[in-house]
């Protein structure tokens, strides 16, 4: 089958290649970014393979479908970047990669903690410079600290298990609590009280309308002077703008951030040579105490190939059956039967996790 692969970087293409045994699948890569003035370049390609930065609005779609276009798969577990209502109106199939490596991101978040706390990257500035003062450097011990996980499906979980072998004490908010972290000691708590009473707060919510800046300015006034907040999560799960004037403030002590609001027209490509032309972005890069990675945390070799083993598998099934291993869409959100649906229904669930409310599902 002929399949479109949008935003294609060296490394996708060595894991797509190495999962399309035999070049079952007539792979074409494209380093461009999926949108209304890309779609085009799909002519001839019965499905697409997007990554999350891709846009999948009913514009595209209707495009994409156009062209012939039956499959969107997605070399993503999220999925909030795609119309559900409009794949379904043109009768777009969307797959996904529900799952590749918790692990992954879960260490990345830790790693953010652990550099923002001991002050890494301007520890390594200073040693290579030949200054070894430690003033500056202060940090905290991680055992007896209070850590506020936000969203434990399986990367919150990873983290929160991570958390406790520190010796840290874990709340965690998520209207499914699960009962082996429960058994393990964290303490499921509505997001409120959990951001009142965190030294640290990680999320690892998807995003969705309700978790749509769920740290807002009244989120963040309820939190500790001096909070750590990270997020590997979703980007427009925090309100940019509030959190530079919690940093302003103090309130924020420090922060680590995978990920941005408006991230689809900065990550995965190299600016170097260019001016940052957001003004938001560049503010936050004015903070001593902010260390922003560019929606790294997934990116382990055990991940890459996760995703490119069932992106293609996607691929295999669709060609079969014209459905995908991994669907999503309107009705199985709503509905449900597979894991995919059940899947998504939790993270759609999960995103009540900022009111404790119990789950649907």
């Amino acid at each position: 089958m002929d399949a479109t692969v949008f935003s294609s970087r060296t490394y996708d293409r060595q894991f797509l290649d190495a999962a399309n045994v035999g070049g079952r699948h007539r792979l074409r890569y494209l380093e461009a970014r999926l949108d209304c003035d890309t779609a085009r370049l799909a002519a001839g390609s019965r499905a697409v393979v997007a990554f999350v930065n891709d846009r999948l609005d009913a514009e595209v779609l209707r495009q994409l479908a156009g062209l012939g276009v039956g499959l969107v798969a997605l070399r993503c577990t999220g999925f909030n970047q795609v119309d559900l209502a409009a794949a379904r109106e043109t009768g777009i199939r969307v797959g996904r990669v529900p799952a590749y490596s918790p692990a992954a991101v879960a260490e990345h978040a830790i790693a953010l903690m652990l550099a923002l706390n001991r002050h890494l990257c301007r520890a390594y500035g200073r040693v290579r410079e030949g200054n070894f003062a430690l003033d500056g450097l202060l940090g905290f011990d991680m055992a007896g600290k209070t850590v506020g996980v936000v969203g434990t499906g399986a990367i919150g979980r990873a983290v929160a298990r991570i958390l406790l072998g520190f010796g840290c004490r874990v709340l965690a908010t998520d209207p499914l609590p699960n009962a082996e972290l429960v058994a393990a000691g964290v303490t499921y708590l509505p997001f409120e009280d959990l951001a009142a009473q965190a030294d640290i707060v990680t999320l690892h919510c998807p995003l969705t309308p309700e978790t749509h800046h769920l740290v807002d300015a009244a989120a963040l006034a309820r939190m500790k002077p001096g909070v750590m907040l990270i997020n590997t999560s979703r980007g427009a799960v925090i309100d940019t703008r509030a959190v530079i004037a919690a940093l302003k403030s103090g309130r924020i002590g420090s922060l680590g951030l995978d990920v941005y609001e408006e991230e689809s027209h900065l990550f995965f490509r190299d600016l170097s040579d260019q001016v940052i032309t957001d003004d938001v972005f560049a503010r936050l890069l004015t903070f001593p105490n902010v260390l922003i990675t560019g929606h790294q945390g997934f990116f382990t070799r055990e991940a890459l190939s996760v995703i490119a083993e069932t992106t293609i598998a996607n691929l295999d099934r669709y060609e079969a059956t014209g459905a995908p291993v991994h669907e999503v869409s309107v009705e199985r959100l709503a509905g449900a039967g597979d894991d995919a649906a059940s899947s998504a229904a939790r993270s759609s669930d999960a995103s009540r996790a900022r009111s404790g409310e119990p789950s649907a599902a």
